[in-house]
């Protein structure tokens, strides 16, 4: 008998989830008819669970939310490097709810940078899962 195939950690789980909101994201930003509030979910998503990721693999427990200036402060509090574009991070907070549900309009996306921003924080955290 073949033993059953393991469960994907959470952690893996939630890092092939970033990788799945950044490859939609990319897509998303070349559509002239898509507005910035889509293409910042994803964006953000993909950053909100890049670092989830991090800190489950380490077993770190965190409270549900979409803040990614409260994820980056308890990396830092656990030791953990901050992320790339640390400083940054927190302007793709209100794509998360506000901007999604039209309670806000955004002031306008650099897709270009938020791209190269959010890539980047996807791969410090694939790394970070490698070590």
């Amino acid at each position: 008998m073949t033993p059953a195939p393991l469960e994907p950690s959470i952690s893996r789980i939630l890092l092939a989830a970033a990788q799945q909101d950044l490859a939609a994201s990319k897509l998303l930003a070349n559509a002239a008819d898509i507005g910035d509030a889509t293409v910042g979910f994803h964006l953000q998503q993909s950053v909100e669970k890049s670092l989830k990721a991090v800190l489950s693999a380490r077993g770190i427990e965190f409270r549900r939310t979409h803040d990614l200036l409260w994820l980056v402060e308890l990396l830092a509090e656990k030791g953990l490097p901050a992320p790339p574009h640390a400083e940054w991070l927190d302007e793709l907070n209100p794509y998360a709810v506000e901007a999604r549900y039209g309670t806000i309009e955004p002031d306008g996306l650099d897709r270009a940078m938020a791209l190269l921003a959010v890539t980047q924080v996807l791969e410090r955290a694939t790394h970070q899962m490698l070590v």
